[in-house]
């Protein structure tokens, strides 16, 4: 039986990204601390040479490899252009902060582009050992990145926490993905799919199944009940570790979502719904309630992060291409606003001084007018006011519910909106109407005030014009 030898073009972008892994891993071997922006530079190269070859290789229309376990489609080129752009910026944003802790080393550099592998691997995956495997990859990348500080207790705490609760969740998703393994005979999402709509299957196994699955998204998207990483990893990582977590592996996690529960087990969507309905529901309620009680800003943008996600899943809830794109757009957005939010504590914060408590911010506008007015744009969007982004994107994922008769869950969501608006404007209050706690001039590197600058700008600008971006995953999903 010959072997046949696969079409490697599909996952160039992947070999590129673990090629390129392995020369920065030795090249900075031979680096010392002085010379390290030459791992900056070339772990940014390889962001860069990966969107050029994913841009390069997309295709019309879906292009499988690897005996179907891989995947080269639209919502998939789409989403790894925001996750590199996503990391980019955390590089740009986190330089002068791991200067200033001794934390600029190669380790941190290596790990994140192993977790943009995994997550890579994760957005094209056909499979469910596919999945699993960019999953773990991804996993075990960020539990190393959060303990990255060896010499704070809190960050070692966090680590364990995150990295205990992690494997608990990936062996909940094992034993789902081998229970329906052995309801369908296969791994394949499209053979399972073909399966399910035959309805040649064991029902009840398929079900049980269908749970497992369900407990796993929910802990890597940090949705109700299976939250309780998120608050104490945010919290206890250096902000430069918080702000990766917060943006990219989100839209990895919108994929493996889409790729399990839409592309896999859409032929159970009455069933999966009902469940998403109460983790979308508890999620907005408890992360939005909780996000008022905090004193440190990120435990509050992690229970904001929370409800969050609830609304990114109203928009799967709805079981329709429209919904479908309402969430993608919604993860895509959340992911510029969070880096905007995270960036700002990074700005603030220096040598000796973590800017993460609400009483930080007392005073920004008195310190510098323009940052003030770009976290201003940033809570505004995370709020949901108009005309920032966010505003339609909570909209878009609203209409999508309302659309398919669940008006109740529409307007629950919105009173709970109004009321997570507090938190977002008790900020606003802290850097418009206090006086500043702290004087000291904001220092911070050119190409950061740079990146900041354009990253609330581009918030602004894609709530005044957002068809462009809707109508890009609009289609892609079609």
């Amino acid at each position: 039986m010959a072997f046949e030898i696969p079409n490697f073009a599909p996952a160039l972008p992947e070999i590129f990204v673990f090629t390129m892994i392995c020369v920065v891993l030795i090249v900075d071997l031979f680096l010392t601390d002085k010379n390290r922006s030459i791992t900056y530079l070339l772990s940014q190269a390889t962001l860069l040479g990966a969107a050029i070859l994913s841009v390069a290789i997309q295709s019309s229309v879906p292009e499988y490899t690897f005996s179907g376990t891989f995947v080269n489609d639209g919502m998939g080129t789409v989403l790894k252009l925001f996750i590199y752009l996503s990391t980019a910026v955390v590089f740009i944003y986190s330089r002068d902060y791991l200067i200033e802790r001794g934390l600029y080393k190669g380790e941190f550099f290596v790990l994140a582009l192993f977790a943009v592998l995994g997550m890579m691997v994760m957005v094209s995956a056909n499979n469910l050992l596919t999945i699993y495997l960019g999953l773990e990859v991804l996993s075990l990348a960020m539990y190393a990145m959060v303990a990255l500080n060896r010499d704070s207790s809190v960050a070692s705490e966090a680590a364990m926490k995150y990295f205990v609760l992690g494997s608990i969740a990936s062996g909940m998703l094992l034993y789902g993905m081998s229970m329906l393994y052995g309801a369908t005979g296969s791994l394949d999402h499209t053979t399972i799919a073909s399966v399910i709509s035959e309805g040649s299957s064991d029902d009840i196994v398929l079900k049980f199944a269908l749970v497992f699955i369900v407990i796993g998204l929910a802990f890597k998207l940090g949705a109700v009940p299976f939250h309780m990483w998120v608050p104490d990893v945010y919290h206890g990582a250096p902000t430069a570790i918080t702000l990766f977590i917060s943006a990219a592996p989100k839209i990895a996690a919108f994929a493996m979502l889409m790729r399990l529960l839409v592309e896999g087990l859409g032929g159970l969507v009455e069933h999966w719904q009902d469940m998403l309905i109460i983790l979308a529901v508890l999620s907005i309620i408890i992360g939005n309630v909780i996000a008022i009680a905090q004193s440190n800003i990120k435990r509050m943008l992690a229970y904001s992060t929370i409800s969050h996600i609830g609304f990114l899943i109203l928009g799967v809830i709805a079981g329709t291409s429209d919904g479908y794109a309402a969430s993608m757009f919604y993860v895509i957005v959340y992911a510029l606003m969070s880096l905007a939010a995270f960036g700002m504590i990074m700005l603030l914060s220096r040598k000796g001084f973590e800017a993460d408590t609400l009483d930080d911010f007392k005073g920004l506008n008195q310190r510098s007018p323009w940052f003030a007015f770009m976290m201003l744009i940033t809570l505004f969007s995370m709020a949901g006011v108009p005309p920032t982004v966010g505003f339609y994107a909570k909209l878009a994922v609203l209409s999508a519910v309302v659309d398919i008769g669940l008006v109740w869950l529409a307007v629950l969501a919105v009173i709970f909106s109004v009321i997570g608006a507090f938190y977002y404007l008790r900020v606003i209050k802290f850097m418009y109407f206090d006086k500043a706690v702290d004087n000291t001039p904001i220092n911070s590197a050119y190409d950061m005030k740079v990146v900041m600058s354009a990253n609330g700008v581009i918030i602004l600008l894609l709530g005044i014009y957002p068809t462009g971006l809707i109508a890009l995953c609009t289609s892609v999903l079609a």
